[in-house]
């Protein structure tokens, strides 16, 4: 079957590999009719996030169409349609029933202590099998397969995969409810799924802040009060607007990809800081590999959770869902604990949220699929990469068609 493989740092391929088989009881397989490139996968290509196996197949977004079952899954059968959650669990561990699937004890082979595990993702995250791809092996399908209603077309249910439950996870961490006001770091797909999840919350106010125009459009379209970092600097503007205050809750939705500002009155404190960032970079990302312009780090890493201490109302609470890997030790602890701020981050607990989420956008509620902006076929992928890791206007979130 084809499928997009790492094979090194800025060395992704599309080519054929084995298909999957069943490997344990709660197993399934699942013919993937559509994927999707996410803003994770370019971390693990830019090396921003070390740790990947050469010959992982990469993705983690997915709907298909079941193909065989192991013997233990009694829930779903061959011909069902289903969705894929990005985060896996058991079901039946004690995280997992106290609802945190993001810390299943069993479902990451690397044992209990490892903590998340995800389809192409880092060895300590399983280094499992991704979705980018014509098949994909399914761990304990029994709890990460959803049954997809007829009336929910694909390109509504992909964003329900990973970025729709990252960004309402953002929501629950960052303690959103009525009457708050909220700023959103980072208009990327999931930073618009924040946005929507704060207002589905109780949110009054959502303050977005990203540096590229058609992003902020997006979120303004959203509801959004929208702040651009390359022409304004972004705590002074986010302070102006809650008179002196700050918002009361922040979602970091960008990671450890952050720009800096390239214009602008931020730009000029970006300069002071640039061999502050270099030096973060080279000891968060000591292997990088760009060539042609391509898998380029971000050259700002702690600067969305930075902006976002500093624009905290006091008592505020920080919830941080951008991905920063363990490499990464740089945090503004003294500024947070000196504010009372509250700090929450993680992994996404997908399987306890997608059905609700799903019911949603069955309903007509939400409309996800208008996040999608691009839809490539397989043969394409490689381009599409490109595209999307030089953030091109208008390559806000690209779904793949395995079958062309």
């Amino acid at each position: 079957m084809k499928a997009v493989v790492f094979h090194g740092v800025g060395d992704i391929r599309l080519e054929d590999v084995s298909e999957p088989k069943i490997e344990q009881a709660t197993d399934a397989v699942v013919r993937i009719t559509t994927s999707a490139i996410c803003g994770t996968d370019l971390h693990f290509i830019r090396g921003t996030v070390p740790g990947m196996k050469p010959g992982t197949v990469l993705g983690h977004e997915g709907v298909g169409v079941v193909e065989e079952v192991g013997e233990g899954i009694r829930n779903f059968r061959p011909g069902d349609r289903v969705l894929l959650s990005a985060v896996l669990g058991c079901g039946s561990c004690s995280y997992c029933r106290a609802g945190y699937f993001a810390q299943c004890d069993t479902v990451n082979p690397n044992g209990p202590r490892s903590g998340t595990a995800f389809y192409g993702a880092p060895v300590a995250n399983g280094a499992i099998n991704g979705l980018q791809a014509e098949y994909a092996r399914v761990p304990c399908a029994h709890t990460n397969m959803f049954r997809l209603p007829e009336s929910v077309s694909d390109a509504q249910a992909i964003p329900l995969s990973d970025i729709y439950p990252t960004g309402y996870f953002g929501a629950v961490i960052a303690e959103v409810s009525d009457g708050d006001v909220v700023g959103v770091f980072g208009c990327g797909p999931v930073g618009q799924f924040a946005i929507l999840s704060a207002f589905q919350r109780g949110a009054a106010r959502v303050i977005a802040v990203d540096g590229h125009g058609d992003r902020l459009e997006r979120a303004q379209m959203l509801g959004a009060e929208v702040i651009n970092f390359n022409e304004v600097d972004p705590v002074a503007a986010m302070l102006e607007l809650t008179r002196g205050i700050g918002p009361d809750r922040v979602i970091d939705a960008v990671g450890v990809d952050a720009e800096s500002p390239k214009s602008g009155p931020a730009a000029g404190r970006a300069r002071e800081q640039a061999d502050q960032h270099r030096e973060e970079l080279r000891q968060i990302a000591p292997r990088t590999n760009e060539h042609n312009g391509q898998w380029k780090p971000g050259d700002a890493p702690t600067q969305a959770h930075a902006w976002a201490v500093d624009s905290l109302a006091k008592a505020g609470t920080l919830g941080i869902i951008g991905v920063y890997p363990p490499t990464d030790r740089f945090f503004p602890i003294g500024t947070a604990m000196n504010r009372n701020l509250t700090i929450n981050m993680g992994n996404g607990n997908h399987p306890r949220y997608i059905r609700r989420l799903m019911a949603m956008v069955e309903s007509g509620t939400v409309d996800p699929d208008r996040i999608l902006t691009q839809h490539e076929p397989m043969r394409e992928v490689m381009r599409a990469y490109k595209e999307f890791d030089q953030r091109r206007p208008g390559w806000l979130k690209v779904a793949l068609d395995p079958s062309h």
